[in-house]
C-alpha cells in the first residue's frame, strides 16, 4: 500500500473513531476535529477517539498522530490516560464495547459485498 492510500485510510479511520466518540460523548464532529483543544469534553471525546484508533485499528501512536493532526506525544498522553480509566469497570465496559464495534465495522473504503 502506497503512502497516500495508507493516509487516505487512516484518515478515514479516524473520522469513524472521532464520530463514534462524538455520538458516545454528545460532542459534535466538528469541534472533535477542530484543530484548536475545545472544552474539556471536546478534548477527553477526542483523546477517546484517539485511543479506539490506536487499539481498534491497531494504528501506531505516530499515524494516529498525523491523522488527527496532532503531536504522536499528545496521542500518547491520551492512551495512557484512557487506559488508565479502564480500571473502573463501567469505564472499561463501555469503552470496550466501542472498541468492539469499531473491529467489527467494514474497512473505510472497502464496499460490503451481499
Amino acid at each position: 500500500m502506497r503512502k497516500s492510500e495508507r493516509r487516505v485510510r487512516d484518515e478515514a479511520a479516524a473520522r469513524l473513531a472521532a464520530g463514534v466518540a462524538a455520538f458516545a460523548l454528545n460532542v459534535s464532529d466538528e469541534e472533535l476535529l477542530a484543530e484548536t483543544r475545545g472544552s474539556a469534553e471536546v478534548a477527553f471525546a477526542r483523546q477517546v477517539a484517539a485511543y479506539l484508533c490506536h487499539t481498534a485499528f491497531e494504528m501506531s501512536l505516530s499515524r494516529v498522530a498525523n491523522a488527527f493532526a496532532r503531536d504522536r506525544s499528545t496521542v500518547a498522553h491520551a492512551c495512557h490516560l484512557i487506559e488508565d480509566r479502564r480500571d473502573e469497570a463501567q469505564f472499561d465496559h463501555w469503552i470496550a464495547s466501542l472498541e468492539a464495534m469499531l473491529r467489527d465495522a467494514p474497512a473505510p473504503g472497502r464496499a460490503v459485498s451481499a
